[in-house]
């Protein structure tokens, strides 16, 4: 028998460690290739780890709710054939893999096994710990910060925040039962009383990971940015008009659905290509101007949840591509089949509010961007209609566009312009424009 290595693989540029949510298989079971293994979950993304050989798993590395950077070994796989089997793009050139892994269970058992910890009854992974360890916070102290993980556990972010709030309050020692002055904490939700229903008629229901991860960047971002929104009403007759006219043809040539978000995602990377301080990020007292412009797209997940999946480069893309970009995006995410680096590097978010027979919204920015607009649903309505001739009142297909910006770093004077051309772009629609 052989031994394989299943590591936790690459899932992005700017992801470098998940957390283990779910072990799909135990110990003993037997594991086709590219049969999934575990679940885990980034900050935006849950997802499924495969394995790339056929065997039985015969080791468990890490468990549920430990977090495991990049690269790790998580699981030892047995195979059939008389050679250790490593994975082709992280192979090991020298030690053994009964090294290895030995190596790799020594560093787990060091990292998760800081003496001072016994005493709480509460649960934190190997790395809180070690990283509470390294900054001489007591137990004590750790069971004051509010944990934003499942059951309330705190987090590496919720542990880093902390300790970047925590100035020069001073730390009682680990061997203290001393009182420790700290800012007043707030209960988590693993200590807090579940609420009980007074009539007997309420149903209490807890918030998943992902609607708690919602909650807390929601908040964090109403807490971040000054925001602010403008409004305009723009006219999308001809849009309407042109969509009706090759929409079939377009579905029977392509094989795909030509809504009408991409028409807008293009209007507002040409846009953004124009007012190139819209497509920027904050950092302290520093502005970041953004190189490429990378197009989130805010979609509905099928249990209410919310994801931002990101478009690529969406500047240099024709309305081809766009539509298959919006579509390929949106199916995966009704699917769940999103990976983690489609949820990264955004740089502008796009909200369709319309969706759902809204007129128009007041979305919250995306961290760290500083913009996000919503498109309102399109509606027929009176309107004066100006001719040589003199005006008139006729029908007209109107749409709200609802651009909330942080005002730290972008005024009413560019968010009002930045909307206005995109407002600009659509009303000037080409309607013999060929696709």
């Amino acid at each position: 028998m052989a031994k394989f290595e299943l590591k936790l693989p690459k899932m992005g540029e700017s992801v470098a460690e998940a957390t283990i949510t779910n072990w799909l298989k135990n110990v003993g079971d037997t594991i086709a290739a590219d049969e999934a293994v575990l679940e885990i979950a980034t900050d935006k993304v849950d997802s499924e780890v495969p394995s790339e050989v056929s065997g039985t798993l015969s080791e468990i590395l890490f468990q549920v709710n430990d977090v495991v950077k990049v690269g790790q070994t998580i699981a030892i796989i047995e195979t059939e054939g008389g050679a250790v089997v490593e994975p082709v793009a992280q192979a090991v050139a020298s030690a053994p893999i009964a090294e290895a892994v030995a190596a790799a269970v020594e560093v787990a058992k060091e990292i998760a096994a800081p003496a001072d910890f016994s005493g709480s009854d509460k649960f934190y992974s190997p790395l809180v710990k070690n990283i509470a360890k390294e900054e001489g916070i007591s137990v004590t102290e750790l069971d004051t910060i509010a944990g934003s993980g499942k059951d309330g556990r705190v987090t590496k972010e919720d542990l880093l925040q902390y300790i970047k709030n925590r100035g020069n309050q001073p730390v009682a020692p680990a061997t203290t039962s001393a009182p420790v002055a700290t800012p007043a904490p707030v209960a988590s939700s693993a200590t807090q009383a579940v609420p009980v229903s007074v009539n007997g008629a309420d149903e209490i229901v807890e918030m998943d990971r992902m609607r708690k991860l919602i909650s807390k960047y929601m908040v964090e971002s109403v807490q971040t940015s000054a925001h602010v929104q403008s409004f305009i009403e723009v006219d999308v007759t001809n849009i309407v008009k042109w969509r009706d006219k090759v929409k079939n043809e377009f579905e029977k040539r392509e094989g795909e659905k030509l809504t009408f978000t991409p028409i807008f995602m293009e209007a507002v990377a040409k846009a953004l290509k124009d007012f190139p301080m819209m497509n920027i990020s904050v950092e302290g007292d520093y502005i970041i101007k953004k190189k490429n412009i990378n197009l989130g797209m805010a979609a509905a997940l099928p249990n209410g949840n919310l994801i931002v999946p990101v478009i690529k480069n969406a500047d240099q893309l024709n309305l081809v591509g766009m539509a298959k970009a919006v579509n390929d995006l949106g199916n995966r995410a009704k699917a769940g089949k999103l990976k983690p680096d489609d949820t990264q590097g955004g740089t502008y978010t796009v909200t369709n509010v319309g969706t759902f027979g809204s007129v128009f919204g007041t979305p919250i920015i995306n961290q760290p961007q500083v913009g996000i607009l919503a498109l309102g649903a399109i509606r027929k309505v009176p309107a004066v209609i100006e001719t040589p001739e003199g005006d008139f009142i006729g029908i007209r297909q109107k749409m709200f566009l609802s651009h909330s910006y942080d005002h730290r770093v972008v005024d009413g004077a560019l968010g009002g312009s930045f909307v206005k051309r995109v407002a600009d772009y659509l009303e000037a629609w080409d309607s013999n424009r060929t696709i």
